[in-house]
């Protein structure tokens, strides 16, 4: 089901009414059965994929912290950690990986690949559970001890397919100090999803159509303004598309009774690349820096490990995305960023810019990261390197795909209300408005669906191929 559809609010607001008229103890089991019940939607087979990890990742956090020889409780870690890595390696990188092994072997390129299917969310829910085990190893965590708990913390439908990545004390601390949400939450949770479903079906999707017909054919569409023009409407689609879904997310969580972290801070308006890293698919980025970027060493080894910590970090984050170079290239192009920005001083890309250096300062940035998306969308690593090139030294004149005034004219609208959140921070505070504030961008938005959103099929959303 998706966030989008009719089916899904109808099934939203059957949970949520029983939620809150069946007794306190009932409700897990309501929300674990419809969590369940969503997950199963897609594919019921893969239900006992998600069984399996649950099960083994919550006797593995009740065994690590009862165990009190280290080596024993480093063991089970290892074990934890290599079946949800070998589940995801093997779905997600086998037939990768196979490609390669069939090319050294000087074989067809399918000889040695399998039809797999890859079960939704997967990244998603393996990152989340391999930091609870994690933290419980390192004394961060109490282990949970009821089943049906840790089931629902993995399982949980508004996060299952795409994140947030919730850790695990985040979820806990709401899951057995719940409290239903007050009307001011419930005024937020309301706007948070009617602004994620107006992301989604009136930018994202519109986008959308223009992205694929410049991806699937970038040949047929050559120059400078065709390339910018279709690199763009992706670079707005997969914005729209993946911070509308975390704000529905976040909407549905809220208005169940929990508060799940901010995903995503207006990322173009980043000033760098450090610093959209620290607005873009956030849960991500802190995952990556606490699980991987710290234990390798971070910047405790010197100036070049910490590059090198800052490459591989990226590297994998790349690679986390999708099993193709294209994804490889991505994590470390950005990685090298990265790399190059602390090099040449961190305080000048994490300080914020005065007023009149900062626009120059994010439409630079919002180049490089567009730059960046031709290896995140394009179909292989030829696609990237024409596209690249017209980017940067095609003719001025060519084949494009211009942009529809309207939607241009309410992206600008967009962009505006962004700058505007970025000083006042005034959407989070609009529950507190009048009431004839809040109802008017709450008719706003349903307007905006209405009018310019694209109704013609279901746009599945960009992560749920993660």
């Amino acid at each position: 089901m998706l966030f989008t559809t009719v089916q899904f609010f109808l099934f939203f607001a059957v949970v949520l009414a029983l939620h809150y008229a069946l007794p306190r103890a009932v409700r897990r089991w309501v929300l674990l059965g419809a969590s369940y019940f969503f997950y199963m939607m897609w594919n019921p087979v893969f239900v006992l994929l998600l069984l399996t990890l649950t099960t083994i990742d919550f006797a593995a956090g009740v065994w690590i912290e009862r165990c009190t020889n280290r080596r024993r409780k480093k063991l089970l870690l290892i074990l934890s950690l290599c079946a949800n890595l070998g589940f995801l390696g093997y779905f997600k990188y086998y037939n990768f990986l196979a490609g390669l092994v069939a090319a050294g072997l000087g074989l067809a390129p399918g000889a040695l690949a399998f039809s797999i299917i890859l079960p939704l969310g997967i990244s998603f829910h393996t990152f989340q559970s391999m930091s609870y085990v994690i933290d419980v190893y390192r004394g961060q965590q109490k282990a949970i001890r009821s089943p049906i708990d840790y089931a629902l913390f993995i399982a949980f439908f508004p996060q299952l397919v795409a994140g947030p990545i919730v850790r695990a004390r985040e979820f806990f601390s709401g899951l057995y100090d719940w409290r239903a949400p007050d009307s001011e939450e419930v005024l937020r949770g309301v706007m948070l999803m009617a602004l994620g479903l107006a992301k989604k079906m009136a930018l994202a999707d519109q986008f959308a159509q223009l992205a694929d017909a410049y991806f699937n054919n970038p040949v047929a569409h050559p120059g400078i303004v065709a390339a910018w023009t279709g690199v763009g409407s992706f670079a707005m689609q997969i914005f729209f598309d993946f911070s509308g879904y975390t704000d529905m997310a976040i909407g549905m969580a809220l208005l169940l009774g929990f508060h799940f972290p901010v995903n995503f801070r207006r990322p173009y308006l980043a000033f760098s690349i450090t610093d959209f890293w620290h607005r873009w698919h956030i849960s991500l980025s802190r995952w990556l820096r606490d699980y991987l970027y710290v234990p390798l060493g971070g910047n405790r080894g010197g100036k070049w490990m910490t590059y090198r910590n800052l490459l591989f970090t990226m590297l994998l984050g790349g690679l986390w995305h999708g099993a193709n170079w294209n994804f490889v290239l991505w994590g470390g192009y950005h990685g090298a960023l990265l790399a190059i920005e602390r090099a040449l001083g961190r305080q000048h890309f994490e300080k914020t810019p005065g007023a009149l250096v900062y626009p120059l300062r994010a439409v630079v940035t919002f180049a490089l990261v567009c730059a960046g998306w031709v290896f995140f969308r394009a179909a292989d690593l030829g696609s990237s390197a024409f596209i690249l090139r017209e980017m940067f030294f095609g003719a001025r004149k060519g084949s494009v795909n211009v942009i529809p005034i309207w939607l241009r004219g309410l992206t600008l609208a967009a962009l505006a209300i962004a700058i505007f959140e970025e000083r006042f921070e005034w959407m989070d505070r609009l529950a507190t408005r009048p009431a004839w504030a809040y109802a008017t961008m709450l008719i706003a938005l349903l307007l905006c669906v209405e009018m310019f959103g694209f109704f013609e099929r279901n746009v599945p959303f960009v992560y749920f191929q993660f």
